[in-house]
Protein backbone atom coordinates (compact mmCIF):
# COMPACT_ATOMS: atom_id res chain seq x y z
CA UNK A 1 0.00 0.00 0.00
CA UNK A 2 1.17 3.50 -0.76
CA UNK A 3 1.44 6.28 1.79
CA UNK A 4 -1.93 7.28 3.27
CA UNK A 5 -4.11 5.17 1.02
CA UNK A 6 -7.77 6.16 1.22
CA UNK A 7 -10.27 3.44 2.07
CA UNK A 8 -13.86 4.40 1.26
CA UNK A 9 -16.68 3.58 3.68
CA UNK A 10 -19.95 4.35 1.93
CA UNK A 11 -23.13 4.78 3.93
CA UNK A 12 -26.73 5.67 3.13
CA UNK A 13 -27.05 7.28 6.58
CA UNK A 14 -26.53 11.03 6.14
CA UNK A 15 -25.35 11.44 9.74
CA UNK A 16 -22.88 8.56 9.51
CA UNK A 17 -21.48 10.08 6.32
CA UNK A 18 -20.26 12.99 8.47
CA UNK A 19 -18.21 10.77 10.81
CA UNK A 20 -14.56 11.81 11.16
CA UNK A 21 -11.84 10.01 9.21
CA UNK A 22 -9.88 7.26 10.92
CA UNK A 23 -6.17 6.62 10.30
CA UNK A 24 -4.37 3.36 10.88
CA UNK A 25 -0.81 2.85 9.69
CA UNK A 26 -0.64 4.00 6.08
CA UNK A 27 -4.39 3.91 5.51
CA UNK A 28 -7.06 6.51 6.17
CA UNK A 29 -10.68 5.39 6.30
CA UNK A 30 -13.16 8.01 5.11
CA UNK A 31 -16.96 8.04 5.44
CA UNK A 32 -18.87 9.06 2.31
CA UNK A 33 -22.59 9.47 1.61
CA UNK A 34 -24.10 6.91 -0.76
CA UNK A 35 -27.22 7.89 -2.70
CA UNK A 36 -29.51 5.74 -4.86
CA UNK A 37 -27.53 7.00 -7.89
CA UNK A 38 -24.45 5.17 -6.63
CA UNK A 39 -21.02 6.42 -5.54
CA UNK A 40 -20.24 10.09 -6.16
CA UNK A 41 -16.59 9.61 -5.22
CA UNK A 42 -13.76 7.63 -6.73
CA UNK A 43 -13.72 4.10 -5.35
CA UNK A 44 -10.15 3.23 -4.35
CA UNK A 45 -9.41 -0.40 -3.66
CA UNK A 46 -12.18 -2.41 -2.11
CA UNK A 47 -15.19 -0.38 -1.00
CA UNK A 48 -17.07 -0.95 2.23
CA UNK A 49 -20.78 -0.21 2.10
CA UNK A 50 -23.47 0.12 4.78
CA UNK A 51 -27.00 0.17 3.35
CA UNK A 52 -30.00 1.01 5.53
CA UNK A 53 -32.97 -1.36 5.29
CA UNK A 54 -35.35 1.59 4.93
CA UNK A 55 -34.64 4.73 2.89
CA UNK A 56 -36.76 7.57 1.54
CA UNK A 57 -36.75 6.84 -2.18
CA UNK A 58 -36.19 3.08 -2.46
CA UNK A 59 -35.61 -0.01 -0.35
CA UNK A 60 -32.24 -1.10 0.89
CA UNK A 61 -32.74 -4.40 -0.93
CA UNK A 62 -33.15 -2.60 -4.25
CA UNK A 63 -30.04 -0.47 -3.65
CA UNK A 64 -28.00 -3.61 -2.89
CA UNK A 65 -29.14 -5.12 -6.19
CA UNK A 66 -28.15 -1.92 -8.02
CA UNK A 67 -24.74 -1.89 -6.37
CA UNK A 68 -24.06 -5.48 -7.36
CA UNK A 69 -24.82 -4.53 -10.97
CA UNK A 70 -22.39 -1.56 -10.81
CA UNK A 71 -18.87 -2.54 -12.00
CA UNK A 72 -17.33 -0.15 -9.45
CA UNK A 73 -19.03 -2.03 -6.64
CA UNK A 74 -18.54 -5.56 -7.92
CA UNK A 75 -16.10 -6.44 -5.14
CA UNK A 76 -17.54 -4.17 -2.44
CA UNK A 77 -18.27 -5.60 0.98
CA UNK A 78 -21.92 -4.71 1.63
CA UNK A 79 -23.48 -4.74 5.09
CA UNK A 80 -27.25 -4.40 5.31
CA UNK A 81 -28.25 -2.38 8.38
CA UNK A 82 -31.52 -3.89 9.62
CA UNK A 83 -34.22 -2.20 11.67
CA UNK A 84 -34.53 -5.29 13.86
CA UNK A 85 -33.03 -8.77 14.04
CA UNK A 86 -35.63 -10.54 11.93
CA UNK A 87 -34.67 -13.92 10.34
CA UNK A 88 -36.68 -13.23 7.18
CA UNK A 89 -35.07 -9.79 6.74
CA UNK A 90 -31.64 -11.36 7.17
CA UNK A 91 -32.41 -13.97 4.52
CA UNK A 92 -33.69 -11.37 2.06
CA UNK A 93 -30.64 -9.14 2.62
CA UNK A 94 -28.21 -11.95 1.81
CA UNK A 95 -30.26 -13.09 -1.18
CA UNK A 96 -30.18 -9.54 -2.61
CA UNK A 97 -26.38 -9.61 -2.52
CA UNK A 98 -25.34 -8.30 0.89
CA UNK A 99 -22.29 -9.96 2.44
CA UNK A 100 -23.57 -9.65 5.97
CA UNK A 101 -25.97 -7.70 8.16
CA UNK A 102 -26.10 -5.74 11.40
CA UNK A 103 -28.88 -4.35 13.54
CA UNK A 104 -28.80 -0.56 13.52
CA UNK A 105 -28.29 2.15 14.25
CA UNK A 106 -24.50 1.78 14.04
CA UNK A 107 -22.20 4.39 15.54
CA UNK A 108 -18.77 5.29 14.16
CA UNK A 109 -16.91 2.77 16.29
CA UNK A 110 -19.24 -0.08 15.38
CA UNK A 111 -18.81 0.62 11.66
CA UNK A 112 -15.03 0.91 11.97
CA UNK A 113 -14.84 -2.29 14.01
CA UNK A 114 -16.60 -4.24 11.28
CA UNK A 115 -14.44 -2.79 8.50
CA UNK A 116 -11.15 -3.17 10.36
CA UNK A 117 -11.77 -6.77 11.36
CA UNK A 118 -12.06 -7.74 7.69
CA UNK A 119 -9.46 -5.26 6.48
CA UNK A 120 -6.89 -6.88 8.76
CA UNK A 121 -7.48 -10.19 6.98
CA UNK A 122 -6.15 -8.72 3.77
CA UNK A 123 -9.40 -8.10 1.94
CA UNK A 124 -8.57 -4.52 1.00
CA UNK A 125 -6.79 -5.13 -2.27
CA UNK A 126 -8.13 -3.78 -5.52
CA UNK A 127 -9.18 -6.27 -8.15
CA UNK A 128 -5.88 -7.02 -9.89
CA UNK A 129 -7.31 -7.22 -13.37
CA UNK A 130 -9.83 -4.38 -13.22
CA UNK A 131 -10.02 -2.76 -16.64
CA UNK A 132 -12.56 -0.24 -17.89
CA UNK A 133 -13.21 -0.97 -21.56
CA UNK A 134 -15.01 2.02 -23.07
CA UNK A 135 -14.60 1.42 -26.77
CA UNK A 136 -11.54 3.34 -27.96
CA UNK A 137 -10.67 4.24 -24.36
CA UNK A 138 -9.23 1.57 -22.07
CA UNK A 139 -8.30 2.21 -18.45
CA UNK A 140 -6.25 -0.32 -16.49
CA UNK A 141 -7.10 0.59 -12.89
CA UNK A 142 -4.53 -1.57 -11.14
CA UNK A 143 -1.77 -0.67 -13.58
CA UNK A 144 -2.75 3.02 -13.58
CA UNK A 145 -2.54 3.21 -17.36
CA UNK A 146 -4.97 4.61 -19.91
CA UNK A 147 -4.92 4.15 -23.67
CA UNK A 148 -6.81 5.73 -26.55
CA UNK A 149 -7.02 3.47 -29.61
CA UNK A 150 -3.99 1.62 -28.22
CA UNK A 151 -1.96 4.80 -27.72
CA UNK A 152 -0.71 5.34 -24.16
CA UNK A 153 -2.13 8.48 -22.51
CA UNK A 154 0.74 9.86 -20.44
CA UNK A 155 -0.66 11.10 -17.13
CA UNK A 156 0.46 11.80 -13.60
CA UNK A 157 -1.39 9.97 -10.77
CA UNK A 158 -3.88 12.76 -10.00
CA UNK A 159 -4.77 13.24 -13.67
CA UNK A 160 -5.17 9.48 -14.08
CA UNK A 161 -7.58 9.39 -11.12
CA UNK A 162 -9.50 12.32 -12.62
CA UNK A 163 -9.79 10.56 -15.99
CA UNK A 164 -10.88 7.35 -14.30
CA UNK A 165 -13.61 9.12 -12.30
CA UNK A 166 -14.92 10.96 -15.37
CA UNK A 167 -14.83 7.74 -17.41
CA UNK A 168 -16.82 5.93 -14.72
CA UNK A 169 -19.40 8.74 -14.90
CA UNK A 170 -19.43 9.60 -18.62
CA UNK A 171 -21.58 12.30 -20.19
CA UNK A 172 -22.20 13.94 -16.80
CA UNK A 173 -21.13 17.48 -15.98
CA UNK A 174 -19.14 17.90 -12.76
CA UNK A 175 -18.27 21.19 -11.09
CA UNK A 176 -14.78 21.78 -9.73
CA UNK A 177 -16.17 21.37 -6.20
CA UNK A 178 -17.68 17.98 -7.08
CA UNK A 179 -14.43 16.83 -8.68
CA UNK A 180 -12.30 17.79 -5.69
CA UNK A 181 -14.70 15.94 -3.38
CA UNK A 182 -14.84 12.89 -5.65
CA UNK A 183 -11.08 12.54 -5.65
CA UNK A 184 -10.80 12.85 -1.88
CA UNK A 185 -9.04 16.21 -1.84
CA UNK A 186 -11.87 18.20 -0.26
CA UNK A 187 -9.59 19.62 2.42
CA UNK A 188 -7.63 21.58 -0.19
CA UNK A 189 -8.24 25.32 0.42
CA UNK A 190 -6.96 26.16 -3.06
CA UNK A 191 -9.12 23.54 -4.78
CA UNK A 192 -10.23 25.75 -7.69
CA UNK A 193 -6.68 26.20 -8.91
CA UNK A 194 -5.87 22.53 -8.13
CA UNK A 195 -8.68 21.28 -10.38
CA UNK A 196 -7.71 23.73 -13.12
CA UNK A 197 -4.17 22.31 -13.09
CA UNK A 198 -5.48 18.73 -13.24
CA UNK A 199 -7.81 19.57 -16.11
CA UNK A 200 -5.04 21.32 -18.07
CA UNK A 201 -2.67 18.36 -17.70
CA UNK A 202 -5.37 15.80 -18.47
CA UNK A 203 -6.41 17.72 -21.56
CA UNK A 204 -2.80 17.83 -22.72
CA UNK A 205 -2.36 14.09 -22.18
CA UNK A 206 -5.56 13.32 -24.09
CA UNK A 207 -4.57 15.68 -26.91
CA UNK A 208 -1.14 14.06 -27.27
CA UNK A 209 -2.80 10.65 -27.61
CA UNK A 210 -5.29 11.91 -30.21
CA UNK A 211 -8.25 12.09 -27.84
CA UNK A 212 -8.36 15.83 -27.23
CA UNK A 213 -12.06 15.99 -28.09
CA UNK A 214 -13.15 13.81 -25.15
CA UNK A 215 -12.87 16.38 -22.35
CA UNK A 216 -15.30 19.25 -22.75
CA UNK A 217 -15.72 22.41 -20.71
CA UNK A 218 -19.33 23.42 -20.03
CA UNK A 219 -18.98 27.12 -19.25
CA UNK A 220 -20.42 28.11 -15.91
CA UNK A 221 -21.01 24.49 -14.90
CA UNK A 222 -17.86 22.38 -15.09
CA UNK A 223 -16.41 19.53 -17.13
CA UNK A 224 -17.69 16.43 -18.89
CA UNK A 225 -16.09 13.43 -20.59
CA UNK A 226 -18.00 12.79 -23.81
CA UNK A 227 -18.24 9.03 -24.33
CA UNK A 228 -21.16 8.12 -26.57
Amino acid sequence: MGPMDRISIFTTDSEAAQFADFSQGEAVFTFTRLTPEGPRALVDGRAWVFVDWLMDSLSGLELVRRLRADPRMRDAHITMVLEEDDPEDRRRALKAGADDYAVGPLDRQAMLDRVLSLFAEGHANASPGQVLDLGDLQINVAGQQARWQGELIVLRPNEFRLLRFLAENPNRVFSRQELIEALGKDGDPDYLRTVDVWIKRLRQGLRNAGAGHLLRTVHGRGYVLDLI
